[in-house]
C-alpha cells in the first residue's frame, strides 16, 4: 500500500538547507524512498522577474506566491500518486507558512480569504516541519564568514536572528515541529536532521521521546503575548483497544479550523512509546466516535505550544485544573537535557506517572 509523507524544510539565512537537501536525497533514496521535492516558490518567481518590488503591492506579490506554491504542492501529490513507488517522500523547500513573516497580519488574513485557506489549514497541511536554525544563531563567527563569500547574503547578524525566530514563530503550533540548532559542527547538524526526519518516518514505527512534567499554572496572557507560542484546542477521544495499547482520536485546531488524527501508542520505556499516528478526513473521526470506549472521559484541553532555545514545548492547560498543568518537551534521546524556560515552573518530573496520563486523567 502507498504512503505518501510531505514535509517542510526551512530555516533561516544560511542554515544548510541547500545542503540538506543532497544529504536527504542520499540518506532517504537508500532507505526505499522515492524522494521529491517541490523548489522554492520565491526563488522562482523572484528569478523569473516576479517580485515584490515589481508588483503593484507586496500583498499582490505575495498572493501570486501563495497561489503558485499551493498549486504546486497539490500537483506533486497528484503525480506522487501515479508512481508505483510504495514509499514516497515530498520535500517541500520552505512551505506556505514561511511566507507568513514577510507580510503584515492584515495582509496575511487578506491572503488566506483570497486562496480560501486558514491559517490552521496550511500549517497543518504538512505532516511535519523541519527547522535548521540560520549560522547567525547559535554560530555567528560561522555566518559571518558565509557573508564574506557570499555578497547575496545581505542580512546582518542581528536581523538574520530575528529572521530565523520569525521563521520559528510561524511554524510554532504545527504538531511535530523540530528545530535543528548549531549546538554541533555542521556535519552533525546534517546527521541530526537526518536522523530527525528518520524518527518521524519510522522504522517501521515511530518512537516518541519526551519528559513530562508537573507545572505551576502559567501566566496565561504572558504566553499569548510571546510570538514564539501559539494556542490550539484540543477535543481527544479514547477508543477501545487491547492490553498494554493505547488508540485514541483528536481533534486539533482553532477558530473552527481543525484536522483530525487517529494514534496508536505502545510502551517501550517510560520516556519511550512506539508511536504510529495517521490523519484522517473528518468523516472518518465522526465514525470512529462510535468506538470510544465508554468509560473514559472525553478530554479537552487547551494547548500552547512554545519554541524556546531550540527545544519545543507543550503546555496542556485542563478545565479541572485552575493550580497546575501538564508541560512535555520532545528529545532527540533520553539523556537529551530538557532545558525547562524560566518562566516556567516545576513542581515535579512526571515522566512515566500513570496517574498524568491524558488516560488516566480521562477518568477524573
Amino acid at each position: 500500500m502507498q504512503k505518501i509523507t510531505k514535509i517542510v524544510l526551512t530555516g533561516g539565512p544560511c542554515a544548510g538547507k541547500s545542503t540538506a537537501m543532497s544529504w536527504i536525497q542520499n540518506a532517504f533514496t537508500a532507505r526505499g524512498f522515492k524522494v521529491l521535492f517541490v523548489p522554492e516558490t520565491a526563488t522562482e518567481l523572484i528569478t523569473g522577474g516576479v517580485a515584490p518590488w515589481t508588483c503593484g503591492t507586496n500583498l499582490d506579490y505575495q498572493t501570486c506566491q501563495m497561489r503558485l506554491q499551493k498549486e504546486k504542492e497539490s500537483i506533486f501529490l497528484t503525480a506522487a500518486n501515479t508512481m508505483p513507488d510504495k514509499k514516497i517522500l515530498i520535500v517541500c523547500d520552505r512551505g506556505m507558512m514561511d511566507n507568513r513573516v514577510y507580510m503584515t497580519d492584515d495582509e496575511f488574513q487578506i491572503v488566506l480569504g483570497r486562496i480560501n485557506e486558514t491559517e490552521v489549514a496550511i500549517r497543518d497541511d504538512y505532516d511535519a516541519v523541519f527547522h535548521l536554525m540560520s549560522a547567525a544563531n547559535g554560530a555567528p563567527g560561522i555566518y559571518l564568514k558565509n557573508k564574506e563569500k557570499n555578497p547575496a547574503r545581505i542580512e546582518t547578524v542581528e536581523q538574520a536572528v530575528e529572521l530565523d525566530n520569525k521563521l520559528i514563530s510561524a511554524w510554532t503550533g504545527h504538531p511535530h515541529l523540530r528545530v535543528i540548532d548549531n549546538s554541533t559542527g555542521f556535519e552533525d547538524k546534517m546527521k541530526r536532521l537526518i536522523s530527525e526526519i528518520a524518527g518521524f518516518l519510522g522504522a517501521p514505527e515511530l518512537c516518541e521521546i519526551e519528559r513530562k512534567f508537573l507545572i505551576e499554572y502559567p501566566d496565561v496572557k504572558m504566553l499569548e503575548e510571546r510570538p514564539n507560542c501559539k494556542k490550539v484546542e484540543i477535543i481527544q477521544t479514547y477508543l477501545k483497544a487491547g492490553d498494554h495499547e493505547e488508540v485514541r482520536v483528536r481533534q486539533r485546531g482553532t477558530d473552527g479550523s481543525y484536522i483530525y488524527f487517529k494514534t496508536i501508542k505502545k510502551k517501550v520505556t517510560d520516556a519511550t512509546r512506539v508511536e504510529i499516528e495517521e490523519r484522517i478526513s473528518q468523516e472518518e473521526y465522526l465514525k470512529l466516535l462510535m468506538e470510544a470506549d465508554t468509560s473514559l472521559h472525553q478530554i479537552r484541553k487547551t494547548r500552547y505550544c512554545l519554541t524556546n532555545e531550540g527545544r519545543y514545548f507543550e503546555i496542556d492547560l485542563y478545565p479541572f485544573w485552575s493550580d497546575k498543568a501538564i508541560m512535555e518537551v520532545a528529545l532527540l534521546n533520553e539523556a537529551q537535557e530538557a532545558e525547562i524556560p524560566d518562566f516556567l515552573k516545576i513542581i515535579k518530573e512526571v515522566t512515566g506517572d500513570d496517574a498524568y496520563k491524558n488516560a488516566s486523567l480521562a477518568k477524573l
